[in-house]
Formats: structure tokens, C-alpha cells, sequence
């Protein structure tokens, strides 16, 4: 369904499982693909989303494929490969820094298991040459708020991004707590749906 006049919808949708994430790598802004079960996980949603009728206006992604195959999967399952793709890097994942490429459990062994836990879950203590969520938070929603809240009176966007990037960008919209925020998880593949009406959000 179009976007009716002040009521329109917003899908985020983190990428389907990468190569990294089988191999329980540390990814950020690396550019590993995805898996065939990524690819399964983006069908799915796909799938999912033909039943919800959402006739997409813009996609917005981040410039790492594994965001950007998982958009073009979906889009094409629903048949709206010809909408408009923008794709940014304010959107990107986390930028792990010296954990990049490294296993979560050889990180664990090299700097302990309480100081990576708090480099993945604390909102402001970034790894060693990376960002913070806090830091990917100063990015990400600078960009939903300047170039795509207002696109969100008339279109229906669907935005395909990563698990950090997409916790700013709910940490934002629904309002949630710097302390509550980096308990959230957000699974890959799943969509999270919000109706927009008024200029307002609203988690449906």
C-alpha cells in the first residue's frame, strides 16, 4: 500500500547472516557477504513483508554489501527493484577498530573476557582504534534526522543496516535509555516496523 496522506511506514531490517558472523568474527566496517542462510534470512523477510502490502518509496542502506544484498533480496522479492537505493555511510556498522577480523574468542583470551564484554556492550568505551555505540550514534542519527525523517512524510523507506547502526537509529526513535539501549538485540534478518504519521513515530 502507498503511503497515505500523513501516515506512511519505516521497516528496519538488519543484514541477513555475513560470512563473519558464521564465523563468529568481529565485522564493523569489514565487507564480508552474506552466507546462504543470510540470503534465506532476506528471502524470509521478503516473504514477510508481501504480507504487511508496504509499496517502498526509497531504501536506504549503508555502503557494505551485506546491508546493501540484503535490501536488493527483499526488494526484489516484493517485486520493487526499481525504487530508489541511497546508500550512506553514516548508516555503516560499528567500526570495531583493532578487532576487526579477529575471533570473539581469541579477543576474549588476548584482552580478557570482562574487557571485551564491556568494548561490546558498554555505550561509551570504544575498542582500541574504533567506535563507541555512543560514537555510531553521532553518525547515524544526525543522517535519520536530516536527510531521512523528512522524506518519511510521503514515502515509505525501508532501511537495510547493521545491529549497532539500527540500535542508535531505535535508541533515537523509541527514545531509550543510553544504559537500556545496549541490552537490545536485534536479530539479523528481522524486521522492526514503525507507522509514521503527523511527524510522529510510532512502534507498531
Amino acid at each position: 500500500m502507498k503511503s497515505t496522506k500523513n501516515i506512511s511506514d519505516l521497516v528496519l531490517v538488519r543484514h541477513g547472516q555475513s560470512e563473519w558472523n558464521q564465523k563468529n568474527l568481529f565485522t564493523g566496517w569489514k565487507n564480508p557477504s552474506l552466507t546462504l542462510k543470510g540470503k534465506k534470512e532476506a528471502e524470509k523477510t521478503g516473504e514477510n513483508l508481501k504480507g504487511k502490502n508496504i509499496a517502498f518509496d526509497i531504501h536506504y542502506t549503508s555502503e557494505l554489501k551485506r546491508a546493501q544484498l540484503t535490501g536488493e533480496i527483499i526488494l526484489s522479492i516484493l517485486k520493487q527493484e526499481s525504487i530508489k537505493t541511497i546508500k550512506n555511510i553514516a548508516l555503516n556498522e560499528r567500526n570495531y577498530g583493532d578487532l576487526s577480523g579477529l575471533n570473539k574468542d581469541d579477543a576474549r583470551k588476548k584482552w580478557g573476557e570482562k574487557q571485551v564484554h564491556t568494548w561490546r556492550r558498554s555505550f561509551d568505551e570504544p575498542p582500541p582504534g574504533g567506535e563507541s555505540l555512543k560514537d555510531t550514534a553521532e553518525r547515524v542519527i544526525p543522517y535519520f534526522k536530516n536527510v531521512i525523517k523528512p522524506n518519511l512524510e510521503n514515502n515509505n523507506i525501508l532501511i537495510c543496516a547493521h545491529g549497532n547502526s539500527l540500535r542508535a537509529l531505535v535508541m533515537h526513535i523509541e527514545e531509550i535509555s543510553s544504559e537500556e539501549i545496549v541490552k537490545l538485540e536485534i536479530a539479523t534478518g528481522e524486521p522492526i516496523f514503525y507507522k509514521v504519521k503527523n511527524k510522529e513515530i510510532y512502534k507498531i
